[in-house]
């Protein structure tokens, strides 16, 4: 064998003594593909979670309620509160590193004037109403005129069709007309018809009624809402005589323009970006300091720590601070409506927080699978799988929860409707929490979860810190988790209604955009 032959015979014995060894390398990695994702997240997620603390977040409710001090006591779209806010917003992100843009759009501006109601006759007392966004006004000192029930039709709804209102009898009366069947909108609307001078709308379950009517354009007469138990007091004083009101609706409506904030991360891949958002305005009556700016406060603490954490991560992070979510999921709904087709097909989820520290809460987790099978159905494919990652970690605290329904009333409604997964947490508004939840989350019974909900009370002393402290660790968990890995949502769930008050959802979250019953 001479020189040339004994070198090719070593080339092909090494080759020979190599290639099992890249073989098995080959085989290790095809058996387990997400293993350094699955890692990498565990990782990021348990940082995230040790470091996004509640107390860090709370410095930003504080300066979210100074700036409602200085700007008229709220920071409503359309406000010089909300622009400072989406300022200071924007800032923080900017100073941590992340890609931050403003996204602006047009909207019809609302801020209630007076909403006063009285009786009159026979037994004066106060009502307390509160008038429908979108409503028209009545003149300045309001209106005095009898009151007249619609009545209930045999499908137990009222004033859905102009058939409820009697030929001449609501003429120049306020009509008063139980919640259920179809929208404000169309109650009232049948109601001036049929020659009424306003509607009062009362609620057809426990808490208070604020609602919308959908758009100027819809508002015929004024209108406001009125608890179940005054409204029935008003039906049960009608049946014994007539009733006199005293009535004041007034609603300033104008066209502005206000800003979402987005702010992504400029490394991770684009085609698999997860999205997480808050509504960063509040209404016109108080400062929004739960509602909410408890959830835009856990969710910009946690990107500041993600941003902290100098992590390389794999896939896009996006946060988004939507504007004018109280005048009917504006922002959201005009930041999925510019969406391309690639850039919905590029967003994996989308997770929601909104009241993440109501006083009086419960732990609320969005029913993704529809397992309590309560009022809408399932999420699109995947939200069954957010719902569950999110009750894994709770369980995994020891942390009692149960399930909401989509009702469609907050920011994850647009993005619903475009298929895209979606979930959150929510710690309940006006309705009233049982003595099940109770015995299960502490609190008071029969009472709102949120007793200052779109009031002048919702301030620094509204905010419960213990819930604060939960779901920002949900926030951070899901953060640090679907940054590197969103396998999960690829699989399967086996759905188990949740036991208790399951799918009560806290009550209804009654923003300004509620328009159906």
């Amino acid at each position: 064998m001479n020189a040339t032959q004994r070198r090719a015979a070593a080339i092909l014995a090494a080759a020979a003594l190599a290639t099992p060894l890249v073989l098995s390398g080959t085989a290790t990695a095809k058996q387990d593909p997400n293993a350094a994702p699955a890692r990498d997240a565990a990782k990021l997620a348990k940082k995230l979670v040790r470091e996004t603390t509640g107390q860090d977040a709370f410095k930003h409710l504080q300066k979210f309620q100074a700036i409602a001090d200085s700007a008229g006591g709220h920071r409503a779209a359309g406000s010089l509160g909300h622009d400072a806010s989406a300022a200071y917003v924007y800032t923080q992100l900017k100073k941590a590193g992340y890609n931050v843009s403003y996204q602006r759009f047009d909207f019809e501006y609302t801020e209630t004037q007076a909403e006063k109601a009285s009786v009159v006759s026979p037994a004066p007392r106060t009502l307390d109403i509160k008038a429908m966004t979108y409503t028209k006004s009545t003149p300045v000192g309001g209106i005095t005129a009898g009151l007249v029930a619609v009545p209930v039709d045999a499908d137990g709804t009222t004033g859905c069709e102009p058939g409820d209102f009697a030929s001449g009898t609501f003429t120049g009366k306020i009509a008063l007309i139980k919640r259920g069947g179809c929208t404000f909108a169309v109650k009232q609307e049948n109601a001036a018809a049929a020659g009424a001078a306003a509607a009062i709308i009362y609620n057809n379950t426990d808490g208070a009624l604020s609602g919308t009517l959908g758009a100027a354009t819809a508002g015929k007469i004024p209108t406001g809402g009125l608890t179940q138990a005054e409204g029935n007091q008003l039906a049960a004083d009608l049946a014994n005589g007539p009733v006199s009101l005293s009535l004041e609706i007034r609603q300033l409506q104008q066209i502005r323009s206000t800003n979402n904030v987005i702010a992504e991360t400029k490394g991770g891949n684009a085609a698999n970006t997860v999205m997480l958002g808050s509504h960063l305005d509040s209404v016109t009556a108080g400062p929004g300091i739960n509602d909410n700016g408890s959830g835009s406060a856990g969710l910009l603490q946690t990107a500041l720590e993600l941003a902290a954490s100098k992590e390389k991560v794999r896939n896009k992070v996006r946060f988004a601070w939507w504007s004018a979510e109280e005048n009917g999921l504006l922002g959201s709904e005009h930041y999925v409506k510019n969406l391309t087709a690639l850039d919905k097909s590029e967003i994996k989820l989308y997770l929601n927080f909104d009241m993440i520290a109501s006083p009086n809460y419960g732990l609320f987790v969005y029913d993704g699978d529809d397992s309590d099978a309560t009022g809408a159905g399932a999420g699109p494919a995947g939200s069954a799988q957010l719902e569950r990652d999110i009750n894994d970690f709770l369980d995994k605290g020891g942390i009692p929860h149960e399930g909401t329904d989509f009702t469609g009333r907050s920011d994850y409604g647009p993005f619903i409707g475009v298929g895209i997964p979606s979930g959150g947490t929510f710690t309940g508004a006006e309705g009233i929490k049982t003595a099940g939840q109770a015995a299960k989350f502490g609190g008071q019974a029969g009472i709102a979860y949120d007793v200052n909900y779109h009031a002048k009370g919702d301030d620094l002393k509204n905010v419960n810190r213990k819930a604060f402290d939960i779901n920002i660790d949900v926030i951070a968990n899901a953060v640090g988790t679907y940054a590197h890995d969103i396998s999960s949502l690829r699989k399967p769930v086996v759905s188990v209604p949740t036991t208790g008050d399951a799918g009560s959802g806290g009550g209804l979250h009654g923003d300004h955009h509620e328009v159906t019953e």
